[in-house]
């Protein structure tokens, strides 16, 4: 599969040959207007400025966003449905929302503008990750008020591919349309593809004969070890895409299939920054903590320094040298578990997990209370045919390096193959059952 250029598409990267100072001068334009649109049309905005002392004129050069209050997910719920809007209702020509499944949903707006930039980044990011005109590409993220699906839609057609609007569900069907519509590409979460090969194993078809050749899989945490995984079963690229609806959607992001080192965020539309969760500090370039993102152009739902609870770095660009590279996201700041004291990501489970020969890569957590101790159990299925004797010998070992690793001591139970909740959209992946004063 060739990833050279392609004709007709110089506008969807024409922004990657301007210098870092012209980038940087677009965005203190467009910050600029950002920071004034929200102030003088969201009252939530003009409040929370005004109650922290600043002005959108205090922003004389990019550094200065950090004086600016954050965004979170809290305040977009407290001004369900619309009080984050910042155009009448009439200019919103699409709404999307979480599920809300913590409380209210968070609900974003789109005008028309902001339809065709978000189609835009999601064209750039398909043609990065190595999707071309006439390509196929399979979407088999959900549809409706998810952003995935029809985030995936509107950009590979803006990228002129031929989509298949799959959605999520009914795993032996699209095991189906894929083997008979032939797609290139495929638009999935990573959970859920690995659950789509075992689909295809089971139908007796080896995924390497599939035609699909890139997998862009996002809209949850995904670690190198998954990915040495759907590349060894199958002969595709994994390559990763991030966004959030939030922000404005998938596209935010995009990893090259060229390198596979991170993801370039356009950075003329979204601006990131990195902070240290706990003590809320701006951190330099390389340095780990929680990624926040302002946007740059977005009409109808500005967003001014959104605490996204991801954890990553920003690097130097490298095949998008213009636009730097966030790390792939393996953990969320809420998503840590806190053990008897010891903080745990599911992210470093997957990673032993995945690295444990005879297991399949479909694992859970479940914490309990046992005596008034927390516990937790790790769940993880067994390949076909592995044997008792080794199941007993794998679980010891996951035990032993989560113990050497994590620095905590878990049980692990090795269970029969398609024993546990297989995922269609985000996995689940802990069952917190501990009993709470």
């Amino acid at each position: 599969m060739s990833f050279d250029s392609a004709p007709g598409l110089d506008e969807l990267s024409e922004v990657e040959r301007l210098s870092l100072d012209e980038l940087q001068a677009l965005q203190l334009e467009r910050l600029r207007w950002t920071l004034r649109h929200a102030y003088e049309n969201v009252p939530f905005y003009k409040a929370k400025f005004d109650a922290a002392g600043v002005h959108p004129d205090d922003c004389k050069e990019l550094a200065d966003l950090a004086k600016f209050p954050f965004t979170t997910k809290a305040d977009l719920r407290d001004n369900y449905p619309f009080g984050m809007f910042a155009v009448p209702q009439d200019q919103v020509r699409r709404i999307h929302a979480s599920s809300g499944t913590t409380g209210k949903p968070t609900v974003v707006g789109y005008t028309e503008q902001d339809i065709d930039t978000w189609a835009t980044v999601m064209a750039r990011s398909i043609f990065a990750a190595g999707g071309r005109p006439g390509h196929k590409v399979h979407v088999a993220y959900g549809y409706g008020l998810f952003t995935g699906g029809l985030g995936a839609h509107y950009g590979a057609e803006k990228l002129g591919c031929t989509v298949i609007p799959a959605s999520g569900g009914m795993t032996a069907r699209q095991v189906q349309i894929i083997t008979d519509f032939r797609p290139e590409i495929i638009m999935v979460t990573p959970s859920y593809l690995l659950t789509m090969l075992d689909e295809f194993e089971r139908q007796g078809i080896d995924p390497k004969t599939s035609s699909l050749r890139v997998g862009i899989f996002g809209a949850e945490p995904w670690t190198e070890q998954m990915r040495t995984e759907i590349e060894e079963r199958t002969s595709m690229h994994a390559v990763d895409i991030y966004g959030l609806s939030e922000v404005m959607g998938p596209g935010v992001a995009q990893e090259c299939v060229e390198t596979k080192d991170g993801l370039h965020v356009w950075e003329d539309h979204f601006y990131p920054e990195i902070i240290d969760p706990v003590d809320e500090t701006v951190l330099g370039p390389g340095e780990n903590g929680e990624l926040l993102f302002t946007s740059l152009t977005k009409q109808a739902l500005p967003i001014i320094r959104y605490r996204t609870r991801d954890l990553t770095r920003l690097l130097p660009g490298t095949a998008r040298p213009a636009f730097r590279r966030m790390e792939k996201v393996t953990g969320r700041s809420d998503d840590m578990i806190i053990l008897r004291g010891v903080n745990v990501f599911p992210t470093q489970i997957e990673e032993i997990v995945l690295a444990t020969a005879d297991l399949s890569p479909h694992f859970q957590l479940r914490l309990s209370t046992h005596d008034r101790l927390d516990r937790m159990t790790v769940l993880v299925e067994a390949r076909e045919d592995t044997s008792d004797e080794r199941r007993t010998s794998a679980a010891e070992e996951i035990a032993a390096r989560v113990k050497d690793g994590v620095g905590v001591s878990v049980g692990v139970e090795v269970v029969d193959p398609d024993t546990l909740e297989r995922s269609v959209g985000k996995m689940r992946r802990v069952i917190d059952q501990r009993e709470r004063p």
